[in-house]
């Protein structure tokens, strides 16, 4: 006689439980504020009553009954309070903490508007894709870029956790560019705090006067150079001045 071992999966444990874990169970109360659900960790969770559909509900009664068989999210479980908190509403694929402006999403086109595109990516609700978001060049209609059903790649340029708006952009980042400097260049121009400190710690040395005049700057050199120029032709002058009043002397 053969004997069949029935396969079982382990049973969850409330430490077990994560925030949008799906779970499976059979409702067991009945209250005015929500109902209570058996799914196996031996504490029932609670179904509130705002979480039993995405419109409003009057009466528990109008969604579930003691007995039915409910499929259910965590929400939030709190071990000191000893409550777990169940949802009907499918949880969003990403909750509004973790959209960041800059952080690149892809999702579907749901709907067209004149001014812009919404795109499903898995938030609460759509984003939108303002028309001047959609190129970079100039767009006349969503409909020349994108159409209902297409895959998209976006870029979050602005969300409102509170009014649950997400702005989105499908142009490219603009690229910044680094102007990067010649070291060569730097090297000719010293500040004139850096010179006077040269001058000051090297004055009276063969090395100091050396030093202080490979690192001058290329201004300077250049207006010494001019200033003895100016002094040599002075030089000449006077001297061409001088042989001539002795000559009418003579």
């Amino acid at each position: 006689m053969s004997t069949e071992v029935e396969e079982t999966k382990p049973a969850l444990a409330v430490g077990d439980l994560t925030p949008k874990m799906e779970v499976h169970g059979k409702v067991t109360r009945i209250e005015l504020y929500g109902a209570f659900v058996d799914f196996g960790v031996g504490q029932d969770g609670l179904l509130h009553i705002s979480q039993l559909s995405t419109e409003r509900v009057k009466n528990v009664n109008e969604k579930v009954s003691v007995g039915d068989e409910v499929t259910a999210w965590v929400r939030n479980v709190d071990t000191a309070q000893g409550r777990i908190d169940l949802t009907l509403i499918e949880p969003a694929g990403m909750t509004w903490n973790e959209i960041h402006v800059g952080k690149e999403l892809t999702g579907k086109v749901v709907r067209l508007e004149k001014f812009g595109a919404f795109v499903d990516v898995g938030a609460e609700r759509p984003g939108m894709v303002h028309v001047s978001e959609m190129a970079n060049g100039y767009v006349s209609s969503p409909s020349d870029v994108v159409k209902v059903g297409e895959e998209v790649t976006v870029r979050v340029i602005k969300v409102n956790p509170k009014k649950k708006q997400l702005d989105l952009s499908m142009k490219a980042p603009e690229e910044k560019h680094e102007v990067v400097h010649d070291a060569d260049e730097d090297l000719g121009e010293i500040p004139t705090a850096m010179e006077f400190a040269l001058r000051q710690a090297m004055q009276g040395t063969d090395m100091g006067a050396e030093l202080l005049t490979a690192v001058k700057p290329k201004a300077a050199r250049k207006s010494d150079n001019n200033n003895d120029k100016r002094d040599k032709q002075r030089s000449q002058q006077k001297e061409i001045l001088n042989r001539t009043l002795q000559n009418r002397v003579k």
